[in-house]
Order: structure tokens, then C-alpha cells, then sequence
């Protein structure tokens, strides 16, 4: 009997846009500078909107708002048995603090242009970046209240 049990990675990101510009981070992971959305990992006990608005501010320190849930997505990696879960929201920036520390794999922060992501395929973390502001921009939305949170303990 394999011992292994496998579980998908849960993931919480946002697409936050304003006047025609996506707020994305630049990041070091496995060795190379990459684009991503904010994101980040569900933490134990967390919503996942709470999620969502706590990776957005550690990452780029920006208080956001949670408008809607643009989609869910399910990658498999290239690596076997690593599997991500990712849950994308639409936010619009409230308050940025300048003041606030970045998570340490953060390089720094862009706005940048659906063209300009596109000229970056190649520097993406993921194609799952471009897939959700390709729905974001075909209008996906979907309301917070679909989600159901339940605890037994």
C-alpha cells in the first residue's frame, strides 16, 4: 500500500485592475524572476476570500476588496503528485501602504497591460495567470455567495 496520500496545493489569487493595468508581482521562485498574480496558499481556519485579501496585501500592500469569483482552476504540475487549486477572485484596490514589508520572494510590483503580460509569456509563474484575465476580461464572474464554509470544530 503506497503510504503517500495525495492533496492538491489550495491557492487563493486575485486580478485586480485598474484603468486598463493588472496589479502582478514579480518573484523569485525556483531560482528565476517570474509574473504572477498575488497568490498564495490557504492557511488552516481561512477563508478563502480571507485568503485572497491577506496574499494581496503580504505581496504587494495593497488592501483589496473582493468583488466576485472569477473561476476556479485545476493544474497539474510537472511534477508528479503536485497538483494546484487555484480560486480567483476580482478585487479593487482600496488603500496602499507604503510602509508595509513584502513577503521575501517579492521583487517588486507592476501594473501592467493585458500586451504587456503578453510580451512576458515566456517570465508568466504560470498559464494560469493569463487564463484569469482572459475570463476577467470575458466578464466570468461569479458571486462570493456560491462558496459554503463549514467547520466541525
Amino acid at each position: 500500500m503506497n503510504s503517500s496520500i495525495w492533496k492538491p496545493h489550495v491557492a487563493a489569487a486575485t486580478v485586480i485592475e485598474r484603468d486598463g493595468t493588472y496589479l502582478c508581482v514579480e518573484e523569485h521562485i525556483d531560482g528565476r524572476a517570474v509574473i504572477n498574480q498575488p497568490a498564495g496558499h490557504l492557511d488552516p481556519g481561512e477563508s478563502l476570500v480571507a485568503a485572497a485579501v491577506r496574499e494581496t496585501f503580504e505581496e504587494t500592500a495593497w488592501r483589496v476588496e473582493i468583488d466576485f469569483l472569477i473561476g476556479i482552476y485545476l493544474m497539474e504540475t510537472e511534477i508528479p503528485g503536485k497538483t494546484f487549486l487555484r480560486f480567483c477572485f476580482a478585487a479593487h484596490a482600496i488603500e496602499f501602504d507604503e510602509a508595509a514589508p513584502l513577503d521575501t520572494e517579492i521583487i517588486r510590483t507592476h501594473w501592467l497591460t493585458r500586451a504587456q503580460l503578453e510580451e512576458r509569456l515566456g517570465d508568466l509563474r504560470s498559464p494560469l495567470v493569463m487564463a484569469a484575465v482572459a475570463d476577467y476580461e470575458r466578464g466570468e464572474c461569479y458571486p462570493l455567495e456560491m462558496l459554503h464554509e463549514f467547520s466541525q470544530r
